[in-house]
């Protein structure tokens, strides 16, 4: 028979093309109907590596993307939410989830496609309802899928009688590593393993590929899939490229276990004796390995390696944490994305749990005085290695993240309605607080913008810029630093202090700007340093007032009766010394 290679190439890529698109709507579909309660659920479903596991388990069958699961923790891990060990344990729990894919293909729904795919267009143009519509997108994506699974099974079809592809074959059951080659190299160009053991079933069922020479492809599948996790590290802290190769880690040594054990025929016989002998306890499950179809003998194959391959990981969590600690050398984050004094059981006891909330907001604000500090040495030296963006990301989602966890445990203490007048009185001033202090983060965060930037298009500033810079920062962080002591200790004469000083740095903003424009008249600056140096300048401002602020919480009324006062008498001097100098220059 002649095999027209054009009908193989377009039957089977666009085949191919279809179900990566179904799979990736499906999966983009399952991930909105899950929302960002996947995101929480990986924080707080980590304590120990067994719910680790398990937690990866459900999030991956629920989202039906490892790599999705994966890229996630490294996410999470990178912003100081989750430990290297708590990663481990999911990333393991997320190979054994993907595994849902290659069972439901196991079923072999092909019959089903077009209708399922028609459900689905319907819902997704006629639903009006979001949820809804997001149920229409996975049921599309499903048959999207399966159509595309049997239209490539169209176009392999010809393979089996294809004498350069049956060698190719015959080549990875005499050699199994040349079939883990394949398995990798495939999955790595196509970015999903269960797309990659979707096609391998497909072969199989069309009789191109034989069981045994199935399995070392498969494994070949399990190490491409780490590469996604592996770009998504590029760029990372520390802790997210050890959490990337640990998934990599992970699946070669699981290959390098059971590859020996295939060529040596145990694994096909451990798979056998599994299904015949456990899964026979399953409801629904009828008959033996035998009676099994192709495609569901591969994704039983592909289940029991990765959860064996977890068994035999799980107790050397804390090993692999360290072999990868070695590979990758550098310091960890100095913090954890983590509240330390915000205890849910103190909340039936509103006077302890507001002085626990209060802690946690002193803590909140020397993370922004902190973050303030190495944003201005960031500005001037984008180089620091200490001080990287990854670094100063980490730092500026902790504020956010104290900012969210402070609020809601505040709100939720004020919602019992047990408190006094008093102590309602404060939660609303803690709230204010918190506030303050995550905008004092994000001010921050626009100076390290700023750096990133001025080094990017290699902007210069003068000298005197310089000076007035650090002179300003200097006196802002100070100001903070009083602010932060008075709010902590009730302290009102430092409260007056930071009222006093916010005065100055206004000044000093009026009169470095007044420099600015000097400088620009003589050419002495440029107008993109101009405009960044403005832009430090608002941002320190802004950082003053926000000091200000929680000066004034300590104060009551009458900080804002002091600030005016101050302020007022400020004006006066500063009008009367233009005069004088007006004077001189006359």
């Amino acid at each position: 028979m002649e095999i027209s290679l054009q009908e193989v190439l377009f039957l089977a890529l666009g085949g191919l093309a279809m179900f990566l698109f179904g799979m990736k709507y499906m999966s983009d579909g399952l991930q909105n109907v899950a929302g960002q309660r996947m995101k929480g659920f990986l924080e707080k479903g980590t304590k120990t590596p067994v719910r680790g596991v398990l937690t990866g388990i459900l999030v991956t069958g629920l989202i039906q993307s490892s790599s999705g699961t994966t890229v996630l923790t490294v996410g999470l891990v990178n912003a100081g939410l989750l430990t290297l060990k708590q990663a481990i344990g999911i990333i393991m729990g997320a190979n054994i989830g993907t595994t849902v894919t290659a069972y439901l293909i196991g079923f072999n729904l092909t019959a089903y496609a077009l209708p399922i795919l028609t459900v689905g267009a319907l819902i997704l143009f006629f639903a009006k309802n979001k949820k809804i519509n997001n149920v229409g997108q996975v049921l599309f994506g499903f048959g999207m899928l399966f159509y595309g699974l049997n239209v490539m099974g169209s176009g392999v079809k010809p393979l089996k009688d294809l004498q350069i592809f049956t060698d190719l074959m015959l080549n990875v059951e005499s050699n199994a590593i040349l079939g883990v080659a394949i398995g990798t190299v495939f999955t790595m160009i196509v970015q999903s393993s269960t797309a990659t053991i979707g096609v391998l079933q497909e072969l199989a069922s069309q009789g191109s590929v034989t069981y045994l020479q199935a399995l070392p492809i498969l494994f070949g599948d399990n190490i491409g899939t780490t590469v996604t996790a592996l770009l998504a590290a590029i760029g990372t802290s520390v802790a997210a490229k050890r959490a990337a190769l640990t998934h990599m880690l992970f699946n070669v040594v699981g290959t390098c276990i059971f590859l020996p054990l295939t060529i040596l025929g145990i694994f096909p016989e451990m798979v056998k004796l599994i299904t015949n002998n456990i899964l026979v306890l399953l409801p629904g499950f009828e008959g033996s390995w035998d009676t099994l179809n192709i495609r569901m003998q591969i994704a039983q194959s592909h289940g029991v390696f990765n959860v064996t391959n977890t068994l035999i990981h799980l107790p050397f969590v804390g090993v692999l944490a360290w072999v990868v600690t070695k590979l990758i050398p550098g310091k960890m984050a100095q913090f954890e994305a983590k509240t330390k004094y915000l205890e849910p059981r103190l909340l039936s006891q509103p006077e302890v749990a507001l002085k626990q909330a209060h802690q946690e907001l002193i803590r909140m604000g020397k993370h922004s005085r902190e973050f303030f500090g190495e944003s201005i040495r960031f500005f001037f030296n984008t180089k620091d290695k200490e001080l990287n963006p990854m670094y100063m990301e980490q730092r500026e989602q902790l504020i956010n993240k104290l900012d969210e966890e402070i609020t809601n445990y505040v709100v939720q203490l004020t919602s019992e309605k047990r408190l006094t007048t008093e102590q309602s009185n404060y939660s609303t001033t803690l709230l204010h607080a918190v506030n303050d202090l995550e905008r004092i983060g994000d001010h921050a965060d626009n100076i390290v913008e700023l750096g990133i930037y001025a080094t990017e298009n290699k902007v210069t500033f003068s000298e005197e810029a310089v000076k007035s810079v650090y002179a300003m920062a200097k006196l802002t962080e100070e100001t903070l630093k009083l602010s932060l002591e008075a709010f902590e200790h009730n302290d009102h004469e430092l409260a007056r202090k930071v009222i006093q000083n916010e005065v100055i740095i206004d000044n000093l903003e009026r009169e470095f700007r007044q420099g600015h424009i000097e400088r620009l008249n003589e050419k002495i600056c440029s107008g993109i340093g101009g405009a960044l140096f403005l832009d430090l300048l608002s941002n320190m401002e802004r950082i003053g007032d926000h000091a200000v602020n929680l000066a004034e919480y300590v104060l009551g009324d009458m900080g804002t009766i002091e600030r005016r006062q101050v302020k007022y008498y400020s004006s006066m001097i500063a009008n009367e010394a233009r005069k004088g100098d007006q004077k001189n220059k006359k």
